[in-house]
């Protein structure tokens, strides 16, 4: 394995959604210039394991040719049966080095972060690949985090020089809002997910991470 995750447009995608329509937004997403793929475990309740792993291997089928990193969200066990590259952590996983042990081959590993830097410290401890932080502002889709204070981002980079990625409202309206702190890339759902067009939506994101980094 030899992607490494170093920031920009993080995309996190619904499988839940019509796969000929999720497939092709995030084909285009890709084009649009989305360097890290999240599959969030919001599966159609009638998925077995074979249907997960036929979904995830024409993801990858598309992401291995933009050369994007993809990771599941929890369901670490994905790992030993498919391609998949990583894994991200919605908090500090129970037995982390028993999962390492059953994973059994190398993979990038990334964890949600609110407002507790034991999270960071950990995180850095286990020498993870990247955090991200949620939620920076209100939104539908991450409701169940509490609002991320900038402070806090501010202290984790006193703490590790890991890849952080902001997420949770982001536009690119709003994303100056953040220019006063050090971090490497922000992390998406229906920004391009419900765009019209996620080609253009992933690219106005790219330009507006680059305008103030």
């Amino acid at each position: 394995m030899d992607r490494k995750i170093k920031g920009g447009v993080y995309l996190v995608i619904d499988p839940a959604m019509e796969e000929k329509t999720l497939l092709k937004k995030v084909e285009l997403a890709l084009e649009g210039g989305v360097q890290v793929l999240q599959i969030w475990n919001h599966w159609p309740k009638h998925f077995a394991l074979a249907d997960k792993k036929k979904l995830i291997e024409a993801i990858l089928k598309i992401s291995t040719q933009y050369n994007t990193p993809t990771l599941i969200n929890e369901e670490w066990e994905l790992l030993k049966h498919t391609a998949l590259e990583g894994v991200h952590f919605d908090s500090i996983p129970e037995n982390y080095q028993a999962i390492k042990k059953e994973i059994g081959r190398p993979f990038l590993s990334g964890i949600t972060c609110s407002n507790d830097l034991a999270v960071i410290e950990w995180a850095e401890q286990n020498d993870f690949d990247y955090v991200s932080f949620c939620s920076m502002f209100p939104s539908s889709s991450v409701d169940s985090c509490e609002i991320v204070r900038p402070e806090t981002v501010k202290k984790a980079r006193d703490i590790t020089q890991m890849p952080l990625f902001l997420s949770g409202g982001i536009t690119t309206g709003n994303l100056a809002t953040f220019k006063e702190l050090d971090f490497n890339g922000i992390a998406v759902i229906s920004g391009i997910l419900s765009s019209d067009s996620p080609k253009h939506s992933a690219t106005a994101y790219q330009n507006a991470l680059q305008t103030i980094k």
